[in-house]
């Protein structure tokens, strides 16, 4: 069966809600665009859907793979389809959580928090080497357990559409009830933060319920706006530096190594980590918070 890109359709959507969001942020002051960013995080979409078109074979080859060792042949039907789409939704959150704790996919990761803007232009800003990554063996448990591939493409495209609405300022808190369960603005907003008391939280792709279940839920506080970008910041709008940096970093680590464990952890260990102890990792600059916050002896 052949089912459509979730992602592809929903593209001009996209773009008439940015728009939108420009109007409404000029006239209400609630939505922050900078020209140079928002054309930044555009042209990182449209690389995003041309490299990811020219390389899908390695994720469909690995499929192929797998394929005929697969537990079961599940077929399509509305409740596979619904179990799917959890099941994504479930391995999105550690794939997005790992893509915070490894170097080599943060590598891929970090230029969708390079801006320090804050809309759903934003959410356009996607990576372009997610494909030579580990990245990519992520959803292989579901090519394993019996879903059909063009089934586990179609709901992650779903996964992805979701998470276009919550990259905004311009919603705020909604009803509890959707809060405690699904992803939003306000969570989302945390998670693009770069203040120490929101650092490496809400994960989620679509249900929060990920994260309040292992333990990096972390609460919008108003006493705690957001600050939005990466711990050091790129000041530039070139794609081509917003989408490499940190390959280059990586790659340059790696020549500086002078052993096989250090090799391992530039690649491997949290972004941040240096043979030396010299650079920040999110775990010290959250210590550093902590501590700051201690009540004195």
């Amino acid at each position: 069966m052949h089912l459509a890109n979730p992602v592809v359709l929903a593209t001009p959507f996209f773009i008439a809600l940015v728009v939108a969001e420009m109007v409404y942020g000029r006239l209400s002051g609630r939505a922050r665009y900078e020209p140079r960013d928002t054309a930044a995080s555009l042209l990182m979409g449209f690389g995003n859907v041309i490299i990811a078109g020219l390389f899908a074979f390695i994720f469909l080859d690995l499929a192929r793979l797998l394929h005929p060792y697969r537990l079961a042949d599940l077929g399509f039907s509305l409740p596979v389809f619904a179990v799917c789409f959890v099941l994504d939704d479930f391995i999105y959150y550690w794939w997005h959580r790992a893509s915070h704790r490894m170097r080599w996919l943060w590598a891929n990761h970090v230029n969708h928090h390079s801006s320090q803007h804050y809309n759903l232009s934003t959410a356009l800003r996607q990576s372009w080497g997610e494909q030579f990554t580990p990245g990519v063996l992520f959803l292989m448990p579901l090519v394993a357990i019996g879903f059909p591939v063009p089934m586990i493409l179609f709901v992650h495209g779903l996964n992805l559409v979701y998470q276009f609405w919550i990259h905004t300022e311009a919603i705020d808190k909604l009803p509890r009830a959707f809060e405690a369960v699904m992803n939003t603005p306000s969570h989302h907003r945390v998670h693009h933060a770069t203040n120490p008391a929101y650092l490496d939280s809400n994960y989620a792709g679509v249900f929060i319920v990920w994260d309040r279940l292992f333990g990096s839920f972390v609460a919008e506080r108003e006493d705690e706006p957001p600050r939005y970008g990466i711990v050091h910041n790129l000041a530039t709008f070139n794609v081509l530096k917003i989408a490499f940096h940190e390959w280059l970093g990586l790659l340059a680590d790696l020549r500086r190594a002078k052993s096989l464990r250090e090799i391992v952890c530039y690649v491997f260990a949290p972004p941040g980590w240096s043979a030396d102890g010299s650079r920040e990792t999110t775990d010290s600059l959250k210590a550093q918070w902590d501590a700051s916050r201690a009540p004195a002896e």
